[in-house]
């Protein structure tokens, strides 16, 4: 809210397809960035809150316009991926975040589904577990036989970084465990720095000329994530255990007495975990943490709550990103006033022109902050801030914060200019554009504007796109400024200037050997990878798969992008301007033909097609590249990578919990027949579905045969 000027947000409800669209990408893009500042650079650029508010924001749009939800939404991802420097490490089981609840109410709603889901009736008794939710660094540590054999960070939640070194010099981690324990026993929690010792850190940070550190969860995952567990060894890190990963057995029926046998095999268990009767005694236990917070010498930013019995857990499972059964309640966000000294303009990989408030440093939650992301042009408007305001900023837990409005007097704030955004591009001077319904205005520069060329280099080498380590920042500046790469395929090229590089600042021979070596091993590279490499809008790693597998290799994928350039219908008479464009991206995403690929990426890939700069950058990729078939890898399950539509009244199990079923076998659910359709499932009362898969000649099965498939499906999984 703009609390000058009482205004607010559009309502998702008032959102139209178009606008829902733009603000979708906006959100999308600002996630993504605030997922690799906080996971991978240890340098968040925004709030907990803001972040928190944002994607609650994506998830009610994509609750309201479905085909908005794309499979590589932020919604649906977990942190972000490993940084480069430590080895990897594969969770033998996902590390997942949770769902934010902000309101009691929300609360309220989590308890409400679970009992829905489990079909119990409204009221029936739900034992939570509540605890304090430690802001500091995820952490896994598994154990054979009684020993500790490794640990890794949350990684992007399916890989994480191997620091098992580093977490050996933390002594609240035990490196042999009571002959009591499970062979096999892995523990997660975080790591944390209190308040006193995080104070002495940067004491002696700053006595030694060192670089200090803006709080202390920053402090703990700086400190766990070094090359030299020497230097881990020298900071005093804790660990708190929160729960478990695999398991040889159960520790025991419940998640309280789960946690208690943890402790009693000498692992650090928080002393505000508490089991409770219901939502409301969980609620009340929030309010007590509250009113603690402020004593407890280190920083939590909320209670997690989670279902008590571990047999309704495993009915419970998991959406795409966090488990049904547990959800963060956050505290409010701190506020304080300070003076915005300056709105500048970054430009993004995309293109994106984001204006970034530069503030008079201030005091928030005892973390001093000087600058916060105003998103778009249309932020600004919405809340009048001009160069000059006292505005009202709140931060939860993170470095910078979200600006909530200006409350400069009248007389004062009238006197000051009006912010006006450039139209152009401050990089390159190229024409700045704003496409109707964008809430983003965008360079039109492409590889020509410096920012973007820089940026959408870091992309193509980047860890998940086309992978060549040793390629930083800093190295493609350089090469870039010496006019030596301008574009992907200069990348190629470099193998003949190998002298040339071994004699630049800071290289030597051995390090132009390692990248000609390591560019000479990326010249065979996936479908999958070269699609995200490309940096097409809307097209991330999942889509880029999706696009991949379905049409398999290159050539195919090039035919098709050429039919969505030459796909331009004349309107149909009477049909408005509107109607039409809708008309034609729909169309565009039939072509396309992909499940879950819908007509905002159609439109994007054409986009990026009709740009002869860009099929020219293509063309000379391909001179350089083997670009490798990418076929479908399915479960070993009846059902894996088939769609099925349930129908009727289910009497076993209700209608999420049989879909969410499916999922977890590598099926697609979706909600009509058609001639895509590959099984049905057909319930009590079953009506108009049932009827037309029979039209279509679609196999239908009942629910015990469904029941049976799933039971023997996961036996062998």
């Amino acid at each position: 809210m703009d609390g000058a000027a009482g205004r607010v947000d559009a309502p998702v409800d008032a959102l139209d397809p178009a606008a829902a669209a733009a603000e979708a990408a906006r959100l999308t893009a600002a996630i993504t960035r605030a997922n690799r500042m906080y996971y991978q650079e240890d340098a968040p650029e925004i709030s907990d809150a803001d972040y928190d508010a944002m994607l609650a924001r994506l998830k009610a749009i994509e609750a309201r316009f479905p085909a908005l939800a794309a499979p590589d939404s932020p919604t649906r991802q977990v942190g972000a991926a490993p940084a480069a420097g430590f080895g990897k490490l594969v969770h033998a089981r996902p590390m997942l975040s949770l769902d934010n609840a902000m309101l009691e109410g929300e609360v309220r709603d989590f308890a409400a589904r679970v009992r829905r889901f489990l079909s119990l009736p409204d009221g029936a008794r739900l034992a939570l577990t509540a605890e304090a939710k430690i802001d500091g660094l995820s952490l896994s540590l598994r154990y054979e036989r009684g020993a500790l054999v490794s640990a890794a960070t949350r990684g992007d939640g399916t890989t994480g970084e191997d620091v098992t070194a580093n977490a050996r010099t933390i002594a609240d981690i035990p490196e042999l465990l009571p002959e009591a324990a499970p062979d096999l026993l892995e523990v997660r929690g975080e790591v944390y720095l209190s308040w006193a010792d995080f104070a002495a850190l940067n004491a002696g940070q700053e006595a030694e000329g060192g670089r200090l550190f803006a709080n202390p969860r920053n402090a703990a995952a700086g400190s766990l994530r070094q090359l030299d567990p020497s230097v881990t060894a020298a900071r005093p890190l804790r660990f708190l255990a929160h729960g478990w990963g695999e398991l040889s057995r159960p520790l025991a029926d419940t998640q309280f007495d789960s946690m208690m046998a943890l402790a009693a095999l000498g692992f650090p268990v928080s002393d505000t975990l508490v089991r409770v009767e219901g939502e409301e005694a969980a609620i009340a236990h929030w309010e007590q943490l509250l009113a603690r917070r402020p004593t407890l010498g280190f920083d939590i930013d909320g209670v997690v709550y989670k279902v008590d019995r571990l047999d309704w857990q495993e009915r419970l499972g998991f959406v795409a990103r966090s488990p049904r059964w547990a959800i963060a309640h956050k505290f409010p966000p701190e506020q304080a006033l300070t003076r915005l000294l300056a709105i500048d303009i970054q430009v993004g990989r995309t293109g994106a022109l984001t204006p970034v408030a530069r503030l008079a440093p201030v005091s928030v939650g005892g973390v001093v902050v000087t600058n916060a992301t105003l998103h778009n042009e249309d932020e600004i408007a919405r809340k009048d801030l001009r160069v000059g305001d006292l505005v009202l900023v709140q931060r939860a837990g993170d470095v910078i914060p979200q600006v909530l409005g200006h409350r400069t007097p009248a007389a004062e704030h009238a006197a000051l200019a009006p912010f006006a955004f450039p139209d152009r591009c401050p990089e390159c001077g190229s024409h700045a554009a704003r496409e109707p319904g964008e809430a983003v205005r965008r360079c039109t520069g492409g590889l020509t504007c410096p920012a973007q060329r820089i940026e959408r280099l870091k992309h193509f080498v980047s860890r998940r796109a086309i992978d060549i380590e040793g390629l930083g920042g800093e190295r493609l500046s350089q090469l870039v400024a010496l006019g030596w790469v301008s574009s992907p395929a200069d990348l190629y090229r470099l193998g003949a200037r190998e002298a040339e590089l071994a004699a630049l600042p800071g290289w030597g021979a051995q390090s132009a050997r390692n990248l000609v070596a390591a560019i000479g091993a990326r010249t065979r590279v996936g479908l999958d990878r070269f699609l995200f490499a490309l940096g097409i809008r809307h097209v991330g790693e999942v889509t880029a798969r999706d696009l991949a597998r379905a049409h398999g290799d290159w050539p195919a994928i090039a035919k098709l992008l050429d039919s969505l350039v030459a796909h331009a219908p004349e309107p149909r008479e009477g049909e408005t301007a509107d109607r039409h464009a809708r008309r034609i991206a729909a169309e565009r995403a039939a072509l396309v033909g992909v499940a879950n690929v819908g007509p905002e990426v159609a439109s994007a890939l054409r986009d990026f097609w009709a740009e002869p700069h860009n099929r020219q950058t293509v063309a000379d990729l391909l001179a350089c590249v083997d670009v490798t078939p990418v076929r479908l890898e399915t479960r070993a399950s009846p059902v894996a990578g088939k769609t099925l539509v349930f129908t009727g009244t289910l009497e076993t199990m209700s209608r999420d919990e049989a879909k969410a079923a499916a999922e977890r076998l590598g099926a697609r659910v979706a909600g009509s027949v058609s001639a895509k359709t590959s099984l049905v499932v057909a319930g009590r009362d079953a009506g108009s579905k049932l009827r037309r898969a029979s039209e279509l000649g679609v196999p239908v099965i009942d629910e015990a045969a469904w029941r049976r498939m799933v039971d023997e499906a996961l036996s062998q999984t």
